[in-house]
């Protein structure tokens, strides 16, 4: 007697696939995952393509240590100012006055230290005070009176560069305390054992590669809570490893060095402290608000002057803090000090992914758009680009971001 005996069905293959098929599934999977987070990692794959462009075009110049920190240095003053222009475009707003409340802050720091030998603490605060007295100024004209920020701080970008000529008489106004110079040139100190390299700095990696994976977590759970859409998993590996090899060649380049310069930590302070107020404060979420959509924000309780008000008061503070850090790196006041700099702020928050109609933004993305400004002008200068082309070449990738926003806001509408 015979049976019939049936097949047994074949066990379901997994999701991944093998092989061929399963990396082409990887692929497509990370590829989905990058257009619909295109704004999030489209400006860091773009830095992370100007570094490497520039790395083998300078023979590996530009990540010598030495150069590493100097890129740091020279545009620590560029990415505080970005950090305040960023939040008053999220906000719907622009700021051409930064450039000369940075000079006009600048020359009163080197009067009250040089000439009347205030102790350049309480000249520092002084200053800060300033520079928010400016901002607020000019806060209440546009929150208050109902002006057009753009006239207000145009009449402001005039009456402070002209201050700064009475302030300083026209001259050029030195040197600054050494303490004070250590804040812009300065590094942490050595301690701990000859490793051969900076044992602080080596630690302050880690504990930023532990912080940056733990937020990242955070955050993407949060979003899980919440039902919103989060990136593939494979994908969030991904990118975290690339920011912890990112952070770990870093932190290892300036270790090799003199270590983690000084201005790096207040960058790192101001970075973590307005990521934290523009992500989870209640005044944060009323800044997008107020830029994303004005009306409805008013009628949903938001107080839009007063927060208005308060943004630039910020950005005169940053200003104030970004005018002490120029004019002591360089030791000396000058009536031309921070000239085009608020251009040079502007350009690195659209760089980063602001949008001109306001609410969109980050402070990382300040971060960003201020390095990769930074790190064409210092790959330029390496190669021997002349400052006529770098203009030329530094505004084609403005243009360029600016129309990937574009881009991507008819692509999201559609």
């Amino acid at each position: 007697m015979s049976t019939d005996v049936t097949a047994p069905n074949p066990a379901p293959a997994p999701p991944g696939g093998s092989g061929k098929a399963g990396a082409d599934g990887l692929a497509r999977l990370m590829l989905d995952g990058l257009r619909r987070n295109m704004r999030q990692y489209g400006m860091l794959i773009a830095l992370g393509v100007i570094v490497a462009l520039f790395a083998v075009w300078t023979s590996g110049d530009l990540l010598l240590p030495r150069n590493v920190s100097n890129l740091v240095l020279q545009n620590s003053y560029i990415l505080i100012l970005a950090i305040g222009m960023m939040i008053v475009i999220i906000a719907g707003h622009i700021d051409l006055s930064v450039g000369s409340i940075t000079a006009f802050v600048g020359g009163v720091a080197a009067v009250l230290m040089v000439e009347h030998d205030i102790p350049w603490p309480l000249a520092v605060l002084l200053c800060l005070a300033i520079g928010a007295a400016a901002g607020a100024a000019q806060g209440f004209l546009i929150a208050y009176a109902g002006m057009p920020s753009f006239i207000v701080t145009l009449a402001g970008m005039l009456v402070f560069r002209g201050l700064t000529e009475v302030f300083l008489k026209g001259q050029t106004l030195g040197p600054f305390p050494e303490g004070l110079q250590k804040v812009a040139n300065g590094f942490l100190p050595e301690v701990g054992p000859d490793t051969n390299y900076h044992n602080l700095t080596l630690l302050l990696g880690l504990v930023l590669v532990a912080a940056v994976i733990w937020q990242e977590v955070r955050d993407r759970r949060r979003q899980q809570e919440y039902s919103l859409e989060v990136p593939p998993a494979k994908l969030f590996a991904v990118k975290l490893a690339a920011l912890t090899a990112a952070v770990l060649v870093f932190t290892l380049l300036l270790a090799s060095y003199k270590g983690a310069p000084v201005v790096l930590l207040i960058l790192a302070a101001l970075l973590v402290g307005f990521g934290y107020l523009m992500r989870n404060a209640v005044v944060g979420r009323h800044v997008y608000a107020i830029g994303g959509n004005l009306p409805a924000a008013k009628l949903s309780g938001v107080k839009d002057k007063k927060v208005t008000f308060l943004v630039f008061l910020n950005m005169g503070m940053l200003a104030a803090l970004a005018g002490l850090v120029f004019a002591a790196r360089f030791n000396a006041a000058s009536p031309k000090a921070g000239l085009n700099f608020e251009l040079e702020a502007i350009a690195a928050s659209f760089i980063g992914g602001a949008s001109m109609s306001g609410g969109v933004g980050t402070v990382l993305g300040a971060i960003i758009g201020g390095l990769v400004l930074g790190v064409l002008n210092n790959g330029m200068n390496l190669v021997g680009i002349g400052t006529d082309w770098q203009q030329v070449i530094k505004g084609l990738v403005l243009l360029a971001a600016v129309g990937f926003d574009v881009w991507n806001k008819r692509k999201v509408g559609s």
